[in-house]
């Protein structure tokens, strides 16, 4: 997704120290950094659990449980009632070593039921321990994902009935990730394959016999000095992957997060519960700290594939009360354990609004109260305050100079606090805007003023922006470094799903229920802002509408067919859409071009994403047997047949830890940590993505059945163009009848063009379903 556009040609200084044996101690600085952050990690999680308990305990002892406990000691003393020694002496010797004397050890039936209840408890510790390490063990197995649809292999039914055996009925949030197998580190040869292969058909016969020269002389003379340290790296910390992706393509990248990193996520777009818009935001946020609730207790069962093998929730962790903080050279994420309020930002004012009364989460109809009182406010904005957020979508580094020069100290040190420790922030722009299905322009421009608004009213350092506009409809902003779309979706579809089936509206469209007008009114906040930082807050101003202003967006609800027709076809609808795509980018550009798709990594421990290049020598000879006009319906749907096969295969590979694109990315840092030149790393860290696409999830909460109520569809989300003459698209698969796309790329290019990019993708759907003889009705 957005993470592509910072993964090209990204850059830094290292100066190694090296020692004896040829290791580096700034590499061996940097993987021994990452073993210990990930320990802080667990610490933090460990303490975390203290604030709950129960839950901490629960998930501690997960599979495992004190009813397990209990069973363990009862069977250990009705044992001994028979005469039966069942721990072969083990309860003797610890009934020996317990201290003599007074005290609760004073009679020989405490102390014999004493050491039962020590043994007991010790072979239920290490039940749990073998429980686990088994779970990690068959988590490892990934052979069922390679198998046909519908042909299931014996192997993979008796694995299946084992993890059921090993996994409770009632997993709390992060109750697997102890038994989540880590990320392995794939084989140089094996990558080196695949990358070889991926580009062949990119490359003309000379380019691709240079590049594999390249290519072999780093697998035989750099790589293996740098795999040893992925390797290591990959014992000592939780993933060799996600802590180097997080700092380098997230938090390093100077550039503006608005647009280039930053992406977007759209409300229901066909049916509408109420146009008042301080009531929407009542239930909404309401729901918001519901689920904050149940995240914190831990209470949201894990994503499942199956129904059986979990997928790793770490990144849920930092959902809320998350800031982005700039820096000189790398940001910070500042996550606190706990905020009772959000910021928000209304006709260029900034307000504090407090979420609880005491220890009351104050109901949707106090909070339609509380932002009612936002938007009748009659104050005009302080000098500098109305355009201050757009220092959040320049440059960090500017960014980050004024945050010290101006807002270290006073009333500005203690205003931004307050932006920096809410719960999340919250934008009430006057306009209207929503999906029209009769005017096609108007997801567009709802798409756009998701993405960047007029760039001075959101807050894009946050982990996410509530966007509401006047006539009630919604829409998030989500920062990236903290966690990857799929999460904010889950966060999303739990808000809107309650919104519409729990809490409700009046019939007039207000919130249920009578507020508490003694509740004391929001709080504006106050600044102090000079003229020189006035004067930084126009240029970031600039900068960012320049960069808002170069981007076309363009979103359509394609409706001829869905997920329903296609897998008619025989084939996956992501693989379906993704050679579409390559079709529709080669009748777009008149050629092919290096092709980013998102995939996840969820099911090793702290896993994020891998890249699957869908642009294949399958897919282009597919893509040019389409073009010449001259093939038969039988051998273009063969053709189809093995793109489809190869991409499918491509996907799993990447999701099952032997992806192309991290390895090589890692490889790269630690060449950089030992000062070791490398060309062939080099030139594939800067091959740019011309076409960056990433498939948008959905229903991974069932809050209500999806064919009794068709017409709750969200539209899904997008982000901006990764490379300057590139596209991005979204896509969202919504439902069995219809798909959304959104796609960008920038006025400046002479090459690209949105709207015609759609138009092709349109023709290309329909041309390839056509090859499965789509009825007419569909076409």
């Amino acid at each position: 997704m957005a993470e592509a556009h910072q993964a090209v040609a990204f850059q830094f200084t290292v100066t190694p120290d090296g020692v004896d044996f040829r290791l580096s101690r700034e590499a061996l600085k940097h993987v021994y950094l990452s073993g210990i952050n990930s320990w802080k990690k667990r610490l933090i999680r460990i303490k975390g659990a203290c604030f709950c308990p129960q839950n901490g305990i629960l998930r501690g002892v997960y599979p495992g449980s004190p009813t397990s406990w209990l069973v363990v000691i009862m069977a250990t003393v009705g044992s001994s009632f028979c005469n039966v020694d069942i721990s072969l002496g083990l309860v003797s010797c610890i009934q020996r070593c317990l201290p003599q004397g007074c005290g609760p050890y004073q009679t020989p039936q405490t102390r014999a039921l004493l050491s039962m209840a020590i043994f007991s408890t010790g072979v239920w510790v290490t039940g749990i321990f073998f429980f686990r390490q088994t779970l990690k063990l068959l988590l490892c197995y990934h052979g069922w994902m390679f198998e046909m649809h519908g042909k299931t292999s014996n192997l993979t039914r008796i694995w299946a009935m084992c993890i059921r055996l090993l996994s409770s009925r009632h997993p709390m949030l992060y109750s697997f990730q102890t038994s989540l197998p880590k990320l392995p580190v794939p084989r140089v040869s094996a990558t080196i394959q695949r990358y070889l292969e991926s580009v062949r058909p990119l490359l003309d016969d000379e380019e691709y016999y240079r590049m594999e020269l390249l290519a072999k002389e780093f697998q035989d003379k750099t790589a293996p000095r740098l795999q040893k340290y992925l390797v290591l790296k990959s014992w000592w910390a939780s993933n060799y992957v996600s802590d180097w992706w997080e700092e380098y393509i997230y938090l390093r990248g100077r550039s503006p997060l608005m647009v280039n990193s930053n992406y977007y996520v759209m409300d229901l777009v066909l049916i509408k519960n109420t146009d008042v818009q301080a009531a929407r935001l009542g239930n909404i946020i309401h729901a918001m700290i519901m689920y904050r609730r149940k995240l914190d207790r831990e209470e949201i069962k894990p994503v499942m594939a199956l129904g059986i093998v979990p997928m790793c929730s770490y990144q849920m962790e930092r959902m809320f009360n998350t800031t982005r903080i700039p820096g000189k050279d790398t940001d910070v994420l500042q996550h606190l354990s706990d905020s009772r309020h959000v910021a928000v930002y209304h006709k260029g004012r900034f307000f504090k609004l407090w979420l609880y009364e005491g220890a009351r989460l104050l109901k949707p109809q106090d909070l339609e109260m509380q932002f009612q009182r936002i938007l009748d406010d009659p104050s005009p904005p302080q000098p500098g305050e109305e355009k201050l957020a757009a220092l959040t979508a320049g440059g960090r580094v500017e960014w980050a100079q004024a945050r010290q020069a101006f807002f270290s100290s006073g009333k500005n040190k203690a205003a931004l606090e307050a932006i920096e420790r809410a719960a999340f922030f919250v934008a009430l722009d006057e306009e209207s805007y929503s999906y029209d299905p009769e005017d096609e322009a108007s997801l567009s421009l709802y798409g756009k003023a998701l993405l960047h608004g007029n760039c001075y009213n959101r807050w894009f350092d946050k982990s996410f922006t509530l966007i509401s506009f006047k006539n009630g409809q919604l829409g998030l902003n989500a920062e990236h470094a903290w966690a990857d779309a799929p999460i904010i979706g889950h966060l999303w579809e739990f808000v809107l799903g309650t919104d519409s089936f729990h809490l409700g509206y009046t019939e007039t469209g207000h919130c249920l229920g009578k507020p508490n007008p003694a509740l004391a009114p929001p709080t504006r906040l106050q600044w102090d802002i000079p003229k020189q930082c006035q004067a930084v807050i126009e240029s970031s101003y600039q900068v960012a509408k320049a960069l808002a202003d170069d981007v076309e967006l363009y979103c359509f609800q394609f409706l001829p067919f869905g997920k329903g027709l296609i897998k008619k076809c025989r084939t996956s609808p992501d693989a379906f859409v993704q050679i579409a795509l390559q079709l529709a980018h080669f009748r777009d550009r008149g050629k092919f071009c290096l092709t980013y798709e998102a995939s996840m990594t969820r099911m090793f421990r702290e896993g994020r994403t891998e890249t699957v290049r869908s642009c294949t020598s399958e897919s282009t000879a597919f893509v040019q047997a389409m073009m010449e006009g001259s093939h038969t319906k039988a051998d273009l749907r063969d053709l189809f047949q093995k793109a489809a096969k190869k991409h499918q295969n491509m996907y799993r590979l990447a999701m099952t830890g032997a992806g192309i694109d991290r390895h090589l990315f890692c490889l790269y840092l630690v060449s950089k940590y030992l000062g070791v030149s490398s060309p062939f790393l080099a030139e594939v860290l800067s091959e740019p993505w011309r076409l960056s696409t990433s498939q948008i999830p959905q229903s991974q909460i069932r809050m209500f059945d999806p064919e009794q109520h068709p017409n709750h569809l969200g539209a899904g989300g997008g982000f901006g163009p990764v490379a300057d003459d590139g596209y991005g698209v979204s896509y969202m698969i919504a439902g069995e009848n219809t798909i959304f796309f959104h796609i960008s790329s920038k006025f400046s290019s002479s090459e690209t063009n949105a709207q015609r990019f759609g138009n092709h993708i349109r023709k290309a759907l329909l041309d390839i379903a056509d090859l499965f003889q789509v009825p007419k009705a569909y076409s």
